[in-house]
């Protein structure tokens, strides 16, 4: 029989046991080359038709958090301020135009080209995918993370995307913890209250 191959404890503690969402950053910075390494592990995630529809902007320079602040809600925005960098997870509305060239075993473009509920649907449900990639592959280079939706999505859109083509998901903040303002872990379902075996 096939042995799975399990990632160590400390590898799964750092991914989901013992990582947190965080709420405050110290002032340290995260540099160009993280950003990179960052994009080049989460890129690896699957989406439907391999069509990678999520678009990201890191938001790190004193300008532009000057320009996402407004839209973030006023319980979110010292977080955000304070973190390294915060990333806008967007998605692409015309990402089928790349399908020819990433997904090359049939022509999908006309499948979203011409139906706008699909594309959007697609769009949305891939580019959350390809967050959480993002969320998982920043635990892994040893950033912590703050997750958040509470922002105005328009106002983003507005200072961001005003040409409409790209449309904000959700923030991530990422950077180095302040874990005195980390707050308790909250509690998670059990298995039989949320899933079945059939």
């Amino acid at each position: 029989m096939t042995q799975l191959h399990v990632l160590p404890d400390l590898s799964l503690d750092q991914l989901f046991r013992k990582a947190r969402t965080v709420h405050a950053f110290q002032p340290v910075p995260v540099s160009d080359d993280t950003v990179r390494q960052l994009y080049e592990l989460l890129k690896w995630g699957p989406t439907a038709f391999n069509a990678q529809p999520a678009r990201y902007v890191f938001v790190r320079s004193a300008e532009a958090k000057a320009r996402l602040l407004p839209a973030v809600s006023a319980g979110n925005r010292a977080q955000t301020e304070a973190a390294g960098v915060t990333v806008i997870v967007a998605q692409d509305s015309q990402f089928y135009e790349h399908l020819p060239s990433q997904f090359p075993a049939y022509n999908a473009k006309p499948l979203f080209e011409s139906n706008a509920q699909a594309a959007e649907a697609t769009a949305f449900r891939n580019a959350s995918l390809q967050g959480a990639y993002l969320i998982l592959a920043a635990r892994a280079l040893g950033l912590d993370v703050g997750a958040q939706s509470g922002f105005d999505a328009a106002a983003v859109n507005q200072a961001f995307f005003a040409d409409g083509r790209w449309k904000a998901n959700f923030l991530v903040n990422l950077g180095v913890a302040d874990h005195q303002a980390t707050h308790p872990r909250g509690p998670r379902l059990a298995f039989d209250e949320v899933a079945q075996i059939v």
